[in-house]
């Protein structure tokens, strides 16, 4: 029989609070995933190309695991709280009908175990399943059939998830329960009512609402000009304004409520008991709701700008050449050693990449001057871009110079136009991490104008656009500033002091059946065999998936928590208000109020409840991500910021759109306690 009644009581709780139970679920797949990341089948790839990297990661998932568990921990109690508060006239009837207290205790422990052991039996095989689902995706997307995906089940992660769950589960559970079985009979069978609070004067709310506001401004604005990025103490300065602000701002709301309480609609049906009511939630709750606002502000955050991150590495570098090798020797030593090991075949195309720099014929000549560039550029309004240019093209700078013959041969390998030079004529290349913050328009415009330079004491014209395309594989060599010159002027200006790199793209043959990874993995073993030093494409994109994994997979781990947290404490702070407003909507039934009325009452509530802080969470998000992608992104991306903001716009509405079904779910709840009301009493 006693077992009987846990087993109803733990099925019925389930049923009366999906929602909080939605979330156990998915606070268990998201420990899961996050703990067996080094199960899924990029990482075990990023193992082999970024060891340290990949280990520092790994590293640190603990701290996020500890600052999940202890997150959940309030959530779990602010949750559990609600639901045993709405049964305390229950648990007086067990304690009036002979129930010992101990035997209370061991009833609400039996229950509590029961549904953890529901959510964990549930969640863990749903884990599982989506962490295989991402696994297999995301080395879908990636090309990394070279792996060959086998399902795996981190036994680990499945053992920490459970403990951390269980941990916090009983932490919350020893806690609430001692209260509620401490407890007289008479405290539990009548209702606690909140206690009132002390009232300030209207002009004080009024004010609070204006002082935040004004905060919230001048954290957007810092954030924005990139005065938060200057230093820790500015990046303080703008999310301690940010953080009082929001709670400023939302302890005023009671003004603007009471307000729209005595606006014109107080035709409409229960409109100023609607907004009687919001008010008195934001008077009791106003801290919580400010919280609230600020996971989900967080949450949109995380999730707009690691997916803008993640797309910048994931397409930041261009895929031209497969292998580059160093050649401290004669190339044809190197080339010797690969027809010899067998790669005849292998390589499509095999060229001569050099790099070198200037020897004056004569000891006193300057290496080079570009007076017309500089003066050029001094008559363009300032900017940081120009200032960047104006300094790499300073005369202290030590200009390279890369033969024409072997970069026209990387461009033909990248499907471009070649460059045409004269004797006189040299054209400018830049390395893609200075081009950014619109150097490279500004250049390009200087470049219409064929300016003179000097280069050893002879003159040259700069002629083309700047060129970007990569000179190797890996990002080795990364030049600031350097100038293309046909063969005979690069023999003649270097006089021998060069540096050659042999670069290679793998044959359409060798390509033939399998992905590109596959085929410069399998390349990559044989190579190593031979002793040939070399580096490959792979070193290149294990470094971009790294920045891809690191900052995708977390930051869209903690979006998860944070969203689920605020949203679940949102609907929880809501419903427990409701049920304590049991008598107040008891007398509007008495006066005739229909069920219809009620819930649309309740739905307006819910609405602008969750409304304020999702809308100020929203509008903050948009300067937070702006902000992110400032400060994080290299400079060559940040010319494409506009365009990502698009993008992280669009996962914001996404996860509105999440934000509409907890409040579409919350309303369910609602309604079906204000449908108990319904039922009539019966008179004594």
């Amino acid at each position: 029989m006693f077992f009987d009644l846990i087993s109803r009581n733990s099925r019925r709780s389930r049923k009366e609070n999906g929602l909080f139970f939605a979330s156990l679920l998915i606070s268990v797949i998201a420990f899961y995933i996050i703990l067996s990341l080094s199960q899924q089948d990029v990482i075990k790839f990023l193992m082999k190309m970024e060891s340290d990297a990949i280990s520092r990661l790994l590293r640190m998932i603990p701290l996020f695991y500890g600052m999940t568990l202890l997150i959940l921990f309030f959530l779990i109690y602010f949750a559990s709280k609600y639901q045993l508060e709405r049964r305390r006239h229950e648990f007086g009837v067990y304690l009036m009908l002979g129930m010992r207290r101990s035997r209370l205790f061991i009833l609400l422990l039996g229950e509590d175990i029961r549904n953890s052991a529901f959510v964990l039996a549930i969640g863990l095989p749903a884990a599982v399943l989506l962490s295989e689902l991402i696994s297999l995706v995301t080395a879908r997307l990636t090309g990394l059939g070279i792996i060959g995906h086998r399902l795996s089940i981190s036994l680990t992660a499945i053992l920490w998830t459970a403990i951390g769950f269980a941990l916090i589960k009983l932490a919350a559970f020893m806690i609430l329960s001692g209260r509620i079985a401490g407890k007289e009979i008479g405290s539990l069978l009548t209702e606690t009512p909140d206690g009132t609070k002390k009232q300030l004067p209207s002009a004080v709310y009024a004010l609070a609402l204006l002082t935040g506001a004004a905060l919230l401004a001048a954290a957007y604005t810092m954030a924005i000009c990139g005065f938060s990025w200057n230093n820790v103490a500015h990046m303080g300065i703008t999310l301690l304004s940010g953080f009082l602000g929001t709670l400023l701002f939302f302890f005023g709301l009671r003004s603007f409520l009471g307000l729209l309480a005595g606006r014109a609609g107080r035709e409409k049906k229960l409109h100023t008991f609607t907004f009687r009511q919001l008010q008195e939630n934001v008077i009791h709750r106003s801290h919580a709701l400010a919280i609230s606002s600020l996971l989900i502000l967080a949450a949109l955050c995380c999730f707009g700008t690691g997916v803008a991150v993640a797309l910048v590495y994931g397409d930041s570098e261009q895929h031209v050449l497969d292998y580059t090798f160093p050649c401290p020797d004669n190339p044809s030593v190197i080339r010797e050693q690969l027809s010899a090991a067998g790669f005849s075949d292998t390589f499509g195309s095999l060229f001569e990449m050099k790099v070198g720099h200037i020897i004056p014929a004569e000891e006193n000549t300057p290496r080079f001057s570009m007076d017309a560039v500089l003066k050029a550029l001094e008559g363009l309004p300032e900017s940081e871009g120009r200032d960047v240019l104006l300094n790499n093209f300073s005369d202290g700078y030590t200009l390279r110079l890369i033969a024409l013959s072997g970069y026209n041969q990387l461009l033909a390998a990248a499907g471009l136009p070649e460059i045409t030079l004269s004797g006189n004529e040299a054209a400018v290349y830049m390395d893609t991490d200075f081009t950014g913050n619109n150097r490279l328009v500004l250049f390009n415009g200087i470049l219409d104008g064929r300016p003179e330079i000097r280069i050893a004491g002879e003159v040259f014209w700069l002629t083309s656009n700047v060129n970007t395309t990569n000179l190797v594989v890996d990002r080795s060599i990364t030049l600031a500033l350097a100038l293309i010159v046909p063969d005979e002027v690069f023999e003649r200006m270097t006089d021998g002091n060069y540096a050659v790199y042999l670069n290679a793209v793998l044959s359409p043959d060798r390509l033939k059946g399998q992905s590109l990874l596959g085929a410069v993995s399998e390349t990559n073993d044989r190579l190593t065999r031979t002793g040939i030093p070399y580096e490959s494409y792979l070193q290149n994109i294990g470094r971009q998936l790294f920045y891809v994994v690191s900052v995708s997979y977390i930051t869209i781990y903690l979006a998860i928590i944070f969203l689920i947290v605020a949203n679940t404490v949102l609907g929880v702070q809501f419903l427990t208000q409701q049920q304590k407003n049991r008598r107040r909507y008891k007398t509007l039934i008495r006066l005739g109020a229909p069920c219809e009325t009620l819930c649309c009452s309740a739905a307006k509530q819910i609405r602008w409840f969750f409304g304020i802080p999702v809308a100020v969470a929203a509008v903050s998000s948009l300067f937070g991500v702006r902000s992110l992608l400032s400060g994080l992104l290299p400079s060559r991306s940040q010319p494409y910021i506009s365009s990502l903001m698009w993008l992280s716009l669009a996962m914001i509405l996404l996860l509105l759109i999440v934000e509409y079904i907890y409040m579409a779910a919350v309303k369910k709840l609602s309604y079906r306690y204000l449908l108990t009301l319904m039922v009539p009493e019966r008179e004594a």
